[in-house]
């Protein structure tokens, strides 16, 4: 029989959030491999937020929909002020 006078404990365990250069890989690296322009196509979404733009494939899509917008032009000017050593 069960020991009924303690709390049982259940975890789930959640998949480790994705840092946002890692989503903006993904995403591009799908696009690429699907035929299309990443370049054009990331910045067609963050302009329009319309997520037709990106891919289904590899969930490229529900990975760029879970970052704001904001956050990823952010992301790509922090990297571009790093790599030209402006910071």
């Amino acid at each position: 029989m069960q020991d009924l006078s303690s709390t049982q404990y259940f975890k789930v365990e959640k998949a480790p959030e994705l840092k946002i250069g890692d989503v903006l890989e993904i995403v591009y690296k799908a696009m690429a491999e699907k035929g299309y322009n990443p370049i054009n196509q990331i910045v067609g979404y963050i302009m329009s937020g319309d997520p037709t733009y990106i891919t289904s494939y590899m969930n490229a899509r529900s990975l760029i929909m879970k970052v704001e917008r904001d956050e990823l032009v952010e992301e790509v000017m922090k990297d571009y002020v790093s790599k030209h050593g402006w910071d």
